[in-house]
């Protein structure tokens, strides 16, 4: 009997153990129990012509933790109508490589390069089709949660299927925030806690012609040297657009804080003056090298 026990303590601790592993939530936010619904997504617009039809999407996180999605590169959506389905090769259905908080929706992302950025909106084209009463859309995909640990780049990854009812298409969203998460939102002045115990401080804002300056400061209380990567976190604000191409946090070049200093430095991210309601999705190494946790800072006011 004392075996059994034993046997069921060493799985119970191997089953937290795991669970532990790669999903972190900030200080202040336990979303452990809800139950996670995976990715969502609804039609915002259809748009018939000669060749087809396009279908615009707004894609939602239900997974209760910080999570970036894709649709399965080269399989096609699926149609279905009155019993025949269609295959729709072109799918456009991404977060952008970003990872979106929990109860956030979005419409598209910033792709290309810095110097010729692209909008990418979310759709789906289906060649040949129409449409009539009781239609939908399937889309497989792929979807990743937690923090972004670079050594394990694909750890928590899982496998879904968005189901998109084209009966009644959605008018009046509001993003970026869908469902609203206690203590998620950060003020601008927060100052969070990074990888060695270094200070991390947005210390200023700037709004400029092009988008924003963040002006960035830390403070060392070790007794050695410490790099903070944050690489340069992208916005996204009323008009569910991820601005801001994604790249691997540590990509970008950061002053070393020294043992017992500080150090300060700047990112910049182009977006358009007239949006609003914006929300920094930042990336901070923390806990150990090159993993690194989400925060979601409010820059409504600027």
């Amino acid at each position: 009997m004392r075996s059994k026990k034993a046997l069921v303590l060493v799985l119970m601790c191997a089953m937290v153990s795991f669970a532990c592993r790669y999903i972190v939530l900030p200080e202040g936010i336990d979303l452990a129990s809800g139950e996670s619904q995976g990715w969502n997504a609804v039609a915002t617009a259809i748009q018939p012509g000669e060749g087809g039809l396009r279908i615009d999407l707004t894609i939602r996180n239900e997974t209760n933790d910080w999570s970036a999605m894709e649709a399965v590169s080269g399989k096609p959506a699926l149609l279905s109508v009155g019993g025949s389905t269609t295959e729709c090769a072109t799918v456009s259905v991404s977060s952008g490589g970003h990872r979106l908080a929990p109860g956030f929706q979005m419409r598209g992302y910033v792709s290309g390069t810095r110097a010729e950025p692209v909008t990418q909106l979310l759709y789906v084209e289906c060649e040949g089709a129409t449409l009539a009463a009781g239609a939908t859309l399937q889309i497989d995909y792929i979807y990743f949660t937690g923090q972004f640990n670079y050594y394990e780049p694909e750890a928590n990854k899982g496998n879904s299927k968005l189901e998109v009812d084209l009966d009644a298409l959605a008018t009046d969203l509001t993003y970026p925030v869908a469902t609203p998460v206690e203590g998620l939102l950060r003020p601008s002045d927060t100052t969070l806690t990074a990888i060695n115990d270094v200070a991390l401080t947005l210390a200023n804002i700037e709004r400029t012609s092009e988008g924003f300056r963040f002006d960035w400061k830390t403070a060392n209380p070790g007794e050695y040297p410490s790099y903070v990567h944050i690489g340069n976190p992208p916005v996204i604000g009323a008009d569910g657009i991820i601005y801001g191409i994604y790249e691997i946090p540590d990509l970008a070049s950061v002053p070393i804080t020294p043992a017992g200093g500080e150090a300060e430095w700047a990112t910049e991210v182009a977006a358009p003056q007239e949006i609003n309601n914006l929300v920094m999705l930042l990336s901070a190494e923390s806990g150990k090298q090159r993993l690194y946790a989400n925060y979601a800072i409010d820059l409504s006011g600027y």
